[in-house]
């Protein structure tokens, strides 16, 4: 780790709003699709995630009923605050299911203008609607019309569709057309639809929409993967918070990071022990939210995730991927993430055994 900048440390300090919504610090957890359930939002909390954004869902998926919709309309008391992220094609939709969300206890709904893959560009959802300006602001007419001003309303964009003049036009549009219809935040990542993930994010591109829309709040994305990532985009493009996607998976001691370079402190890297305590109570939590049916194989794509922070990451990851069962994924903590040195650590090595205990419950107990 970096040793701590003050003048980095200074972006870091207070927070902002999202409308009504006070935001105690500046880095958030993004929704992350596949990931960010409630299971990976708890264990972000837990290591200082001042808001989490439910992973993106279909507005058809919250209006159909059934096992996902029931998921995503029960939200924990302590699962606050939360913004629900929808994906879709149809304003009306878009709507109804925003008004169910808010029905549901979500403190913000935000509107997803940027998912890149291309499954999502075809069926006319996501990023596609970058391309039609008239459509992606009938969305956030109907929507806001639906909240009816009971929750703030947000967007997550990409730059553009490319980097064509017309792309960029399109964006300003939107992004100038939301503002103000009243939305209360957008979420920009400065990667067009077509780099999906390539190359670096632009962050001048922030800087150029921080300096167009004055005081409009503003959350930047792309390339945050540590502490000093989020101070210097901060520092250097003048938006208000980040969203931590990629870089929070298998990583949410990025958070308390953040927190201890706001503070002045040097943030730390986890020991082992505090990381095999925490894939511990990954695990158990994605178990009781997802069975015994889903729950493993879930639980093993969040464990191979974290391998990246241990010193060993190719061998955990490879123990990981051949994990099929709990006992398995336990196996792997109990045999690579060893117990610390006698004395050191003595309170979350307990605390790994305990949560090792509920794994093995929540595996028990768990519906199918």
């Amino acid at each position: 780790m970096q040793a701590p900048d003050t003048r980095l440390a200074t972006k870091l300090a207070g927070g902002f709003a999202i409308g009504s919504v006070a935001i105690p610090g500046r880095a958030v957890l993004a929704a992350l699709s596949g990931y960010s359930d409630a299971a990976m939002r708890r264990v972000a909390r837990e290591h200082g995630a001042p808001y989490c954004v439910h992973e993106v869902v279909l507005d058809r998926d919250v209006l159909a009923g059934g096992r996902l919709a029931r998921r995503v309309l029960e939200l924990d008391e302590d699962d606050h605050p939360i913004g629900g992220q929808l994906m879709g094609s149809e304003p009306a939709s878009f709507a109804a299911a925003a008004r169910a969300m808010v029905g549901a206890g979500y403190d913000v709904i935000d509107i997803n203008f940027g998912c890149p893959v291309p499954k999502v560009l075809g069926r006319c959802r996501g990023g596609f609607l970058l391309g039609t300006p008239d459509l992606a602001l009938e969305v956030v007419d109907r929507v806001l019309d639906a909240v009816g001003g009971a929750r703030p309303v947000t967007v997550k964009l990409r730059r553009g569709l490319d980097d064509k003049i017309e792309s960029e036009r399109a964006f300003f549009a939107i992004l100038d057309g939301a503002f103000a219809r009243g939305i209360a935040a957008a979420t920009i990542h400065p990667r067009t639809v077509a780099q999906r993930y390539d190359g670096a994010s632009d962050w001048s591109f922030l800087r150029r929409v921080r300096d167009r829309m004055g005081s409009c709040t503003l959350l930047g994305s792309g390339d945050l993967f540590g502490p000093h990532d989020v101070a210097r985009m901060l520092a250097t493009t003048g938006v208000d918070g980040v969203t931590l996607a990629r870089g929070a998976i298998g990583n949410p001691w990025i958070f308390a990071q953040v927190a201890a370079l706001a503070a002045g402190l040097e943030p730390q890297a986890p020991t082992i022990g505090e990381q095999r305590v925490a894939i511990a109570r990954h695990i158990e939590l994605t178990m009781r939210l997802f069975g015994a049916r889903g729950g493993p194989a879930r639980a093993r794509t969040q464990a191979i995730h974290h391998a990246a922070v241990h010193p060993d990451p190719v061998a955990v990851r490879d123990a990981f991927v051949a994990a099929r069962t709990v006992d398995d994924l336990l196996a792997v903590l109990d045999s690579l993430y060893p117990a610390s040195r006698a004395g050191e650590r003595s309170a979350r090595l307990s605390s790994f055994a305990l949560a090792a205990q509920r794994v093995r419950e929540a595996s028990n107990s768990a519906g199918p």
